[in-house]
């Protein structure tokens, strides 16, 4: 259950609650009895550090340390293999047309 920072605007009293999201919000004030306890809008109360989690950590049934991290691909996945890259092939590079000069053309 999240917990909820409220405030009253009459008295200044100040109360974190425990709440169940489907809870509807307070709204009398503990203190001096008026409607007017609001819910305040406060940070998350915690922070995710680090590099990260992957699907691939563990995988290899140790389950003792965490395998390396790996760098996202350029399609948005993590890449696997260690290995480098192939490169890329003449062929698929002459096979466009090359563009025209202007050189020649008066301005």
């Amino acid at each position: 259950m999240p917990i909820y920072a409220y405030r009253c605007e009459e008295c200044g009293f100040a109360k974190d609650v425990l709440q169940k999201m489907s809870e509807e919000p307070l709204s009398v004030c503990p203190t001096c009895g008026k409607s007017s306890f609001r819910k305040q809008v406060t940070a998350a109360g915690f922070q995710l550090k680090g590099s990260g989690w992957y699907v691939t950590d563990f995988r290899n049934g140790s389950g003792g340390g965490a395998a390396a991290p790996t760098a996202p691909t350029a399609d948005g996945g993590a890449a696997t293999s260690t290995s480098p890259a192939p490169a890329a092939t003449p062929a698929a590079e002459s096979s466009a047309p090359a563009p025209a000069s202007d050189a020649g053309k008066a301005a």
